[in-house]
């Protein structure tokens, strides 16, 4: 789609016919959806004389379910297979290279998202190039099939007819299969691939919140021992964005079990993909009152989730 021929005349224009025969053909292959667009691309291009770069907002926002839509079957697969694997290849070419040259000086915290958006740029310009030249593409693939039926059927309209609304116009088929493989697509990635950044991403989270839980609980405990009682005004210096605490002497999310102290660490403010974190607890309490005692944990979290020495709440 990208390497056309921008000579002049375009390729495979008919000067032989008149203008409302060439049009009439036109619309045949068009079809009814958009006709009226792709009829001023085509008079443009007959008019300058050569194909050049106009915009096709649904080839760059769509271009296989675009290709699709308009019968380019074939065109697709090429587009699938040659088109996705140049751009993967560039993907992987950039990413080596910044990691080796450049990536030493972006933040930790950054780095995973310096690689998405090396991926995404590079995407988006393979988007931008095909979504310049498709209208290019496809009046040079009506040329094409005009030419191939005015030798096949000369003087037969009805013929020229039936042959450019097969191979053109466009396909509801085409369109249900873009979209059947588009929601095919979202789902392999929630389910396969988003997993593989979530996970690693959702224990460092864990981690992270439970250590500022158990640092907690060590200032609540020299508290205790200094007041001889629970201190339910405590507040932390340590708790972070990602927390919040309350501290009482008992609370019903603990059933049966005694307590003389708890604390409630509740996880919020974690982005996507680990949103489903939000809301969980860690609930770290004082059995009773004596004076070495050591605080016990249940959490919201399931069990692959939760810290080896808590137990599910």
């Amino acid at each position: 789609m990208l390497f056309i021929e921008e000579t002049s005349p375009p390729p495979f224009y008919q000067e032989q016919i008149s203008q409302e025969k060439r049009t009439q053909l036109d619309k045949w292959f068009i079809g009814n959806r958009s006709q009226a667009y792709y009829l001023k691309r085509f008079s443009e291009f007959d008019a300058q004389g050569y194909l050049s770069p106009k915009w096709n907002w649904a080839a760059f926002l769509a271009t296989f379910g675009w290709l699709l839509y308009r019968k380019r079957y074939l065109d697709c697969i090429v587009y699938t297979v040659a088109g996705w694997s140049f751009i993967q290849l560039n993907v992987v070419i950039a990413l080596v290279a910044f990691e080796f040259m450049f990536m030493s000086f972006v933040p930790d915290a950054f780095q995973m998202m310096t690689r998405i958006a090396i991926a995404v740029v590079i995407w988006l310009f393979w988007s931008v190039m095909v979504g310049r030249w498709a209208d290019a593409y496809y009046y040079r693939m009506a040329r094409r099939e005009i030419a191939d039926v005015l030798a096949d059927y000369p003087t037969e309209p009805e013929q020229q007819k039936i042959h450019l609304k097969k191979e053109g116009g466009t396909s509801l088929v085409g369109l249900g299969a873009a979209f059947g493989l588009f929601v095919f697509l979202l789902l392999v990635i929630q389910n396969r691939f988003l997993p593989l950044y979530a996970q690693p991403k959702e224990h460092g989270i864990i981690q992270d919140t439970f250590m500022q839980t158990r640092i907690a609980t060590g200032e609540l405990e020299q508290q205790f021992q200094s007041q001889g009682k629970c201190p339910i005004d405590y507040k932390s210096d340590n708790q972070g964005d990602n927390l919040t605490f309350e501290v009482m002497e008992q609370t019903p999310a603990l059933g049966n079990k005694p307590s003389s102290c708890v604390l409630i660490a509740t996880i919020q403010n974690i982005p996507f993909p680990n949103r489903n974190l939000n809301g969980q607890t860690y609930i770290l309490y004082r059995p009773s009152d004596e004076e070495q005692e050591r605080w016990q944990c249940v959490t919201s979290l399931n069990e692959k989730q939760r810290p080896p020495i808590c137990s599910s709440s």
